[in-house]
């Protein structure tokens, strides 16, 4: 996903459009430890042949409907062109959004540069709606190359950086993964462990992408350790997506079973998304509600 640059303009909108909302929302509301990825709703609006602003109105309440009271939105929703309409959507449905996924480049001075101003904009705007913890997956290098042991280091050194500058703003830094953390014994992701502190970087564990990735995600909750703040959970059968969050091939109970026993209590993000080949028999919302139930139970907590 590309860098979005929003102008101190647009900074100053948006700030005006929260100050009538208050400095913090939902305050006065239980929070939940279950929340729900906006991810799908680009997919959706792809399979819809639309864009994400034409749809964004019919998805945003999706969420609500499902019996979520939490979402985890991308940098995609807060464009200049749509921010406006994504926090009046948000706020509207009585939406909460405990963290914000803000991709970027991380291995390169420059370009984290970019990357670390837009996380701290975008984790300012979305503050008023509860918003702790910014997710960020640093980008991978061209054609699946993996990088090398100088970038790395270096990429942890701007990741602790970035975490340090969201940390005096309320915000957590959270890394999470996808495919090219895990390959070669999940190098990135182990070098990543090493090279950031851990008071300044937190883990986000995808736990199907590390499944994906073949490597085990039982073993690297446990590697983790407190530092997993956050998990995301979609599931698979034979690796093809399910299009809505149940049994397949990541036994959730035993995520949730050695969570327990690890003492993490992170926030869970329901993920869906679909293969084009994925079997699809029911809506968006339906399967978003199912994966709600399906979350609830077997973690034991509530939306």
């Amino acid at each position: 996903m590309g860098a979005m640059v929003m102008t101190r303009r647009d900074l100053i909108r948006g700030a005006a459009a929260l100050s009538a909302w208050g400095t913090e929302i939902f305050a006065a509301e239980k929070e939940s430890r279950l929340s729900v990825e906006g991810y799908i709703f680009q997919q959706y609006a792809a399979r819809q042949k639309k864009s994400l602003g034409e749809v964004l109105a019919e998805v945003i309440p999706m969420a609500r409907v499902a019996g979520f009271r939490n979402v985890e939105l991308n940098q995609g929703f807060f464009t200049p062109e749509l921010r406006a309409k994504t926090l009046d959507l948000l706020h509207a449905n009585g939406l909460r959004m405990p963290s914000v996924y803000v991709g970027g480049v991380m291995h390169e001075a420059a370009a984290a540069a970019k990357t670390t101003e837009l996380a701290l904009e975008i984790a300012e705007l979305c503050k008023p709606f509860g918003c702790a913890g910014v997710v960020n997956n640093p980008s991978p290098k061209p054609k699946a190359e993996e990088k090398t042991d100088a970038e790395l280091i270096l990429q942890g050194q701007l990741l602790n950086l970035l975490g340090g500058a969201l940390a005096t703003k309320g915000s957590e830094l959270r890394i999470h993964n996808h495919t090219p953390e895990m390959v070669n014994g999940a190098r990135e992701f182990r070098s990543t462990l090493r090279n950031t502190g851990p008071k300044k970087v937190k883990v986000c564990l995808d736990i199907d992408w590390v499944r994906q990735g073949d490597q085990d995600p039982y073993a690297l909750l446990l590697e983790a350790g407190s530092r997993v703040t956050e998990i995301h959970v979609r599931n698979a059968k034979d690796k093809l997506w399910l299009e809505t969050f149940g049994a397949g091939d990541v036994d959730y109970s035993r995520v949730a079973a050695q969570m327990r026993r690890n003492r993490q209590v992170p926030l869970i993000v329901v993920e869906l998304a679909w293969r084009d080949n994925t079997a699809m028999t029911r809506g968006l919302q339906e399967n978003l509600t199912l994966g709600r139930v399906y979350a609830e139970k077997v973690f034991g907590v509530k939306a």
